[in-house]
């Protein structure tokens, strides 16, 4: 069998015409779809058929039910006796849909606790103009050194090392419009602001430690039954106390995604399987590891693994 990885991502991906696929038509994924809903308190499935209101744009609805989706598909797999993987890993908000997975802690309380996640990040900037984007094609020391420039007055700083020449920075809009000009100016190829309201992954979440560290301190943790790479250590741990550590290390630290991968490869991993909406970490993969990736988001691709698998 091959040794192959599960994966799940995070906020800054689109939902939009997910249920298009016939995947979501399961048993299964309904199922999971209506525990989040009772968590949550209103209709999950509703929610992303039809949003009048674009509550998706906003991190408190968006990453619930990112989270529901990805452990939906996670649950699916193994329903169709999809094997176990050999190791875990979650892009930022994807760490507590593979902590789901890992029956770490459960659906419930993960999903109240994004939720809670969520509202606070964007309380925390609320009426303070703050930004996101993706830097493509300059390397990781120079947007570190530009970032440096900028981040005096204001704050940027890097939140994400997707790929070595895949880096999203984030702060006080200024500062990443500044520092994006700047990026593209020393050679960046592309500069991509991504649709989030909040400022992840940098030091305006702060005050957010605490009152994460009361939530969590208050949900019960199980031993992991599959390792799971955290992205801020890059490493695995099985104890309450390391696991939120991380978490709470994540809310103000980048996220060290391009080491993970190299983590799982050195373990032996040779196929990386996607559970969430798209195939955007399947993308970064393909293009800066050679990999091979497949996102599990539609019933063409589920059945491609399925069989790689077995």
């Amino acid at each position: 069998m091959r040794i192959f990885s599960i994966i799940f991502p995070g906020q800054s991906i689109k939902i939009k015409g997910i249920l298009a696929s016939s995947l979501y038509q399961h048993p299964i994924i309904k199922k999971t779809f209506e525990e989040s809903s009772y968590a949550l308190g209103y209709d999950l499935f509703k929610l992303i058929k039809n949003d009048p209101k674009k509550k998706l744009n906003q991190s408190e609805f968006s990453q619930p039910t990112i989270l529901s989706i990805s452990v939906a598909i996670y649950r699916l797999w193994r329903h169709k006796k999809g094997p176990k993987p050999f190791i875990m890993a979650g892009n930022s908000l994807g760490e507590y849909s593979a902590l789901v997975c890992a029956k770490v802690i459960t659906l419930h309380d993960a999903i109240k606790l994004v939720k809670f996640r969520g509202k606070l990040m964007q309380q925390l900037v609320h009426n303070i103009p703050v930004a996101m984007s993706a830097i493509i094609g300059l390397n990781k020391e120079k947007i570190i050194d530009i970032c440096k420039i900028y981040n005096t007055n204001k704050v940027v700083e890097p939140s994400n090392f997707n790929s070595l020449n895949h880096i999203v920075i984030s702060g006080h809009k200024e500062a990443v419009e500044k520092t994006s000009v700047a990026c593209k100016k020393y050679g960046a190829k592309h500069i991509f602001p991504l649709s989030v309201n909040i400022a992840a992954h940098c030091k305006l979440m702060q005050p957010a430690k605490e009152k994460m560290m009361y939530i969590l301190n208050n949900i019960k943790f199980n031993e992991p039954t599959c390792p799971i790479i955290n992205n801020i250590d890059v490493k695995c741990e099985s104890s309450k106390k390391k696991i939120c550590e991380a978490l709470l290390k994540q809310l103000t630290k980048p996220v060290r995604w391009h080491e993970s991968i190299e983590y799982m490869i050195k373990k032996g991993v040779s196929l990386i399987l996607e559970a969430g909406p798209n195939s955007t970490l399947t993308n970064i993969n393909k293009r800066n590891f050679f990999l091979e990736a497949i996102s599990l988001h539609n019933r063409k691709n589920f059945l491609k693994a399925l069989k790689l698998t077995k």
